[in-house]
């Protein structure tokens, strides 16, 4: 199992709605995953939504995403984690993008971004760790 994914490959061009291709995440160690969404460049008057599906099979995909990222209406990065270590039944995963476009300038949205997922290593439980006290005085 990588270690990153590219859901979206890095500058991606969308100019309407879709879907990425189907990674198997089975062989996947912590079933926890960092999302990194950034996009490099937009139109003005435009949004985009981006989320990640999940299949037991990867041919069908359910009607609810399993992590849905905040709009994103300018450039930037947004970084959210997901979870999957309580839904053994996800073997599967893609990402999907839905671009929505107002105003009177040129009717076609256009987002240049790309969603990348890096694994988040297991803990051990032998990790020592350390309190930090909270300074009295």
């Amino acid at each position: 199992m990588p270690t990153k994914l590219e859901l979206i490959p890095a500058d991606t061009r969308m100019e309407a709605s879709g879907d990425g291709a189907s990674f198997n995440i089975s062989e996947s160690a912590s079933r926890t995953f960092m999302c990194r969404l950034t996009v490099t460049d937009q139109t003005e008057q435009e949004s985009l939504e981006v989320s990640i599906w999940g299949s037991a099979d990867g041919e069908t995909w359910p009607k609810k995403p399993l992590l849905k990222l905040p709009q994103q209406f300018y450039r930037g990065t947004t970084k959210m984690v997901l979870d999957l270590s309580l839904r053994p039944e996800v073997k599967f995963i893609r990402a999907r993008w839905d671009l929505n476009r107002w105003g009177r300038v040129a009717p076609t949205p256009m987002f240049v971004a790309g969603l990348e997922i890096v694994e988040v290593p297991p803990m051990s439980r032998e990790t020592p760790t350390k309190r930090m006290s909270l300074a009295t005085s």
